[in-house]
Formats: structure tokens, C-alpha cells, sequence
């Protein structure tokens, strides 16, 4: 009896450790990048896709450092995927038509290039086209200076 016992609470100890020595390796403090406006992530499959929504007053510099840092704080060597699946982290916003039609917007996307000593390591596109539809969609607002 005492020996079984031993091995388990011994066992489960060494799990335990492990399991605390292995979270210590990855800090917990997220990547803060100059100029990134604030994102939510709204899909993540674990694998190779994540969708954040950014707010539609983003301009495209402020997109480029919020892929940067969603990036930074997103794209894990542990997230798991596929061999020749490369994560991409896509950026969107959603546009209300008149009708109450809502649609989505993908601004930009992010994926990590996997080769050796790559400069820069990250592949950024932003897509210009996008923000037209931003523009078009946004509400006039008042010229309250004449």
C-alpha cells in the first residue's frame, strides 16, 4: 500500500513541476509595439488562422504595428499546424451598410517566414483597397468650424 502511494504522490509532483517549470519559459507580459491600436482576437483555430477585429479609424501605419505586435504576442513556436502551413493572423473590421447589412473588411494579414535568418521575419501586407471601403463607409461628420 505505502509504496503505491509513494510513487504517485512522487509521480504526480514531477508532473506538477514540470508543468510549472515548462510555463516560466514563456513570459506572461504582452509585446507592446509603438503606434499598435488596441485588437481583439475573435478567432483563433489553435493551428494556422487568427482573425483580430481593429476599430474602422485605423489608418494603415497604425495597422501595420498592430499586425506587428498581434504578431509578437499571437504566433507561438507551441501553436500547432500542419507541415508547409504557415499561421497567417489577418486584421478586419466590419462595415454597416445601410439595411442594417453588416460586412467584414479584412485590412491586412501577417504570417512569419519560416526560412533561416530571413530580415525581416515577418511577411506584413497591408491592403490599400480595403481602407478605400473604410473611407467610403465612414459617417459624414459635421463641419462645426464654419
Amino acid at each position: 500500500g505505502y509504496r503505491f502511494r509513494l510513487v504517485g504522490i512522487t509521480s504526480f509532483m514531477g508532473v506538477l513541476t514540470g508543468g510549472v517549470l515548462g510555463l516560466s519559459f514563456e513570459p506572461f507580459t504582452p509585446t507592446v509595439v509603438p503606434g499598435a491600436v488596441p485588437y481583439k482576437t475573435v478567432y483563433d483555430s489553435g493551428a494556422a488562422q487568427i482573425v483580430v477585429k481593429v476599430p474602422t479609424t485605423i489608418t494603415p501605419t497604425e495597422l501595420e504595428a498592430t499586425l506587428q505586435q498581434a504578431a509578437s504576442n499571437l504566433l507561438k513556436p507551441s501553436r500547432l499546424g500542419g507541415i508547409g502551413v504557415t499561421p497567417t493572423i489577418r486584421a478586419r473590421s466590419i462595415v454597416h451598410e445601410p439595411g442594417g447589412v453588416s460586412n467584414l473588411v479584412y485590412l491586412g494579414q501577417v504570417q512569419p517566414i519560416r526560412e533561416p535568418g530571413a530580415e525581416p521575419a515577418l511577411n506584413i501586407q497591408v491592403f490599400e483597397s480595403a481602407f478605400d471601403i473604410l473611407a467610403q463607409s465612414a459617417p459624414e461628420l459635421p463641419n462645426n468650424n464654419t
